[in-house]
């Protein structure tokens, strides 16, 4: 999926240097662009990497790193340079927004009417290990994603993201749609079955206490927040719904699938200490590792994790490569929201994005999503959209006075209205 995306990302960017004079190439040089250039470069010098003795295979490396690298820096080109002012930024949330709310519909739709054939084709053939469980008691539910992981964590991470952008923004219709987005994406990730979903949740919200700048918003919403979180955790509150149930199983140390996952990272552990730059970013595409190597036992244990699956294709070399590039882009936006925006709102949409991104994180420490699609599109994207808001802060205000002043005008002329009818 991540290739069809890519050939519409280079399509656009190909018309974009047809049309370069609208080109603002000026917001490309910036932190995100370091860190990008830093992981691709790496995983560029990974085609070298022959730590199983199979020899060097140019296409399985250059399969893994387009998934791996590559796909993020078409992501934060197209972004850079087709999100240029308010309104396309705005447009472009509420299409977000749209298919977060059509994918909210479909899992309500999935749980309660019923699947598609395709659907039950692949939910009780493929999926059936991982989607169906307790005895056949309780199904994952996927909606339009490839899985309930991709969906579960997709759909916290977008309602970090637009509960934030409803409390910030000015503009009432707005501040109502994005809650209602928000809400929504938040009530999808139970039927997922996703226990990794509500850390993100949680995550994204605890950041944004810190970047919010604001004690108005950070006090109520740190007791809101809180009070969440205590029930989850420290309650039996909605114990006999099973979704609810499984999710608070994620905070359970004694957790049987959490102990099979450190069981299992032991091993890999044990294995890489002689592969310090991996397997190789193509391991997965290049028909597998025979069975009398040593790396086989590495590559048919599951990674479960994106970030163990960084760290068996590039080592623990690339893992800190990775880390490093990743927090050098979302430290470079934090200080993008916490000390260079101005406007109140426009900080929300750049904290949002910047809390959405590293809920997304934190679901890449518990599942293979991180390169997942839609996933690495919309969050790798929105965290170069933190980037470009310094750039059209000015004409962001004032697009958003003159919203404000129609707003204004409709609320006085409902106000004659009412007060000619009592006439």
């Amino acid at each position: 999926m991540s290739m069809y995306n890519e050939m519409l990302e280079i399509i656009l960017l190909v018309l974009v240097i047809i049309d370069a004079k609208d080109a603002k190439l000026e917001r490309i040089t910036n932190l995100m662009l370091l860190g990008l250039f830093l992981w691709c470069g790496f995983c560029t010098l990974e085609i070298l990497n022959n730590s199983c003795g199979l020899g060097i295979n140019v296409g399985a490396w250059y399969m893994g790193t387009r998934m791996m690298a590559f796909q993020l820096l078409y992501a934060f080109l197209t972004f850079s340079l087709y999100i240029k002012n308010p309104k396309i930024l705005i447009r472009y949330l509420f299409i977000w927004g749209s298919l977060a709310l059509f994918a909210s519909f479909w899992i309500w739709k999935q749980a309660n009417i019923g699947l598609t054939h395709s659907e039950e084709v692949w939910l009780y053939g493929a999926g059936s290990n991982t989607h169906i469980i307790q005895n056949g008691t309780l199904i994952r539910y996927f909606s339009i994603f490839s899985d309930a992981a991709n969906f579960g964590i997709g759909i916290a991470s977008t309602a970090v993201a637009f509960i934030i952008f409803g409390i910030t923004s000015k503009i009432k219709k707005h501040r109502i749609i994005f809650l209602i987005i928000g809400l929504a994406s938040a009530w999808a990730m139970f039927p997922t079955g996703t226990r990794t979903a509500i850390a993100c949740f949680i995550a994204g919200f605890m950041v944004y206490i810190f970047l919010s700048k604001s004690v108005k918003i950070a006090v109520p919403f740190t007791v809101i927040f809180s009070t969440f979180v205590f029930i989850i955790v420290f309650t039996n509150i909605g114990q006999g719904n099973q979704q609810i149930r499984r999710m608070r199983s994620a905070f359970n140390d004694n957790d049987p699938s959490s102990n099979v996952r450190k069981i299992n990272q032991e091993a890999i552990k044990s294995y890489l200490k002689d592969a310090p730059w991996g397997l190789g970013v193509g391991i997965w595409n290049s028909g597998g590792i025979p069975t009398n190597n040593k790396f086989h036992k590495v590559f048919s244990t599951p990674a479960d994790s994106e970030y163990v699956g960084i760290w068996i294709r590039t080592g623990v070399i690339g893992l800190t490569v990775f880390l490093i590039s990743n927090g050098i882009m979302i430290l470079g936006a934090c200080i993008i929201v916490f000390f260079r925006l101005k406007s109140p709102s426009l900080r929300g949409i750049g904290a949002g994005l910047t809390c959405a991104m590293i809920s997304q994180q934190v679901g890449g420490y518990g599942n293979m999503v991180l390169f997942q699609f839609p996933n690495c599109l919309v969050f790798y994207g929105g965290l170069t959209i933190v980037y470009i808001l310094p750039f059209i802060e000015k004409e962001w205000t004032e697009w958003e006075n003159k919203e404000l002043a129609k707003q204004e005008e409709k609320n006085r002329l409902k106000l004659e209205q009412k007060l000619a009818k009592r006439v």
